[in-house]
């Protein structure tokens, strides 16, 4: 089968439209009141490699849904005015994440160059996220 378009030049297209922010900038909002970290990854990821500290993890199957104030699923957090730096493993997902939220109206919006594939290979700080316990 022949796709009319690929992810790469979905990708390729999402970068052309979007801030993209090297690791060592972004580790500089670390400490920033009015910068949100946003980990799209599966929780999976998350619980296996660890995550940037103080990140909101958002699903990327719902993000759409949690910035959206008219949606049942919306969180507040995606409201206040604050920047967003999205990111995933490689800034695949991130791109073509960051791209949909920027047409949605989201301001102040970026994502991680590389990922966090780059931010742990840059051997930035990484803070673990706790699995919920299963019961039994």
């Amino acid at each position: 089968m022949k796709l009319k378009i690929g992810y790469q030049e979905l990708i390729q297209d999402a970068m052309n439209e979007i801030e993209t922010l090297p690791a060592e900038m972004a580790q500089q909002l670390l400490e920033d009141s009015n910068v949100v970290f946003v980990d799209i990854r599966d929780v999976r990821e998350l619980e296996r490699e660890g995550m940037i500290p103080n990140a909101l993890h958002a699903p990327r199957g719902m993000l759409e849904f949690w910035v959206d104030p008219e949606s049942p699923y919306y969180k507040p957090v995606f409201g206040e005015g604050k920047k967003l730096i999205l990111y995933c493993a490689s800034a695949w997902r991130s791109a073509l994440a960051t791209q949909t939220l920027q047409r949605m109206g989201v301001p102040n919006i970026c994502h991680l160059e590389g990922g966090f594939s780059a931010w742990r290979q840059a051997q930035l700080p990484i803070a673990e996220k706790a699995s919920k316990p299963h019961s039994s």
